[in-house]
């Protein structure tokens, strides 16, 4: 019989989010502080997105990322970013002695109730940002697949724009970077795959301000450069806000 605690309030969420289908179970930089935008356009009625926070800070990031073509995907392997889901030390969860996956899981998830453990998260709801869903989760062989965490930035698509230049170390901190992780929908996860931002945005237009922003943040943070068909993709998301 598995022991259990109820939790009402998960963490609360990242203000900025490829691809890994573990439907198991964060080193990073910390996270800046965006300022809110003094102004924003007038949106179309019944439109629900509002001027996402930090994009006048995305923009100038974006400005400064390298832009070159796409590397050869030669060597990338999972592997090579260590160990799925490890208890990497972050700023936001710290070395706790629960998987990445757990951690975004309690963090993304509402109403949650977690295995006496601590960490196991047994059921939750996802309020989707990528589709703009409601979903409930329950763990489960045939279940937990419903709600995957989504790497923003995806590993391979790092790897051929300078992961594979980084120390084991920075990789491993990449692929357990909580700006850099999103609990979403498993099927639009699978279809995202390893896609960019010129070849993948979240079919929630509310969201893709965000979205985007995390993307540069991350790329900015770890040294990572753009393609130029990626960088138009983000300028044009970018204007829309």
């Amino acid at each position: 019989m598995i022991a259990a605690v109820s939790v009402v309030v998960g963490f609360g969420a990242l203000s900025v989010a490829g691809t890994d289908t573990d439907a198991g179970s964060g080193a990073g930089l910390r996270t800046p502080t965006p300022s809110a935008t003094a102004s924003a356009p007038a949106l179309p009625s019944g439109e629900l997105q509002t001027r996402a926070p930090g994009v006048d800070r995305a923009v100038a990031d974006l400005a400064s990322l390298p832009v070159k073509g796409r590397a050869p995907k030669t060597g990338y392997a999972r592997a090579r970013f260590g160990k799925a889901w490890d208890d990497a030390v972050d700023v936001q969860f710290g070395r706790n002695g629960c998987r990445t996956r757990e951690d975004i899981l309690r963090r993304d998830l509402t109403a949650i109730t977690v295995h006496a453990d601590g960490c196991r998260v047994l059921a939750g709801t996802l309020a989707d940002p990528y589709t703009g869903t409601i979903i409930p989760f329950t763990r489960g062989e045939d279940t937990s697949a419903r709600v995957q965490i989504d790497h923003v930035v995806a590993l391979s698509d790092a790897w051929q724009k300078g992961a594979a230049g980084l120390t084991a170390t920075e990789r491993i901190a990449f692929a357990n970077d909580p700006r850099n992780l999103q609990a979403v929908s498993g099927t639009v996860n699978q279809r995202k795959s390893d896609g960019d931002a010129a070849t993948w945005l979240p079919p929630n237009k509310a969201y893709r301000c965000t979205y985007v922003s995390r993307q540069i943040e991350v790329k900015k943070s770890y040294g990572l450069w753009v393609t130029p068909a990626e960088r138009d993709a983000m300028r044009r998301v970018l204007a829309s806000c």
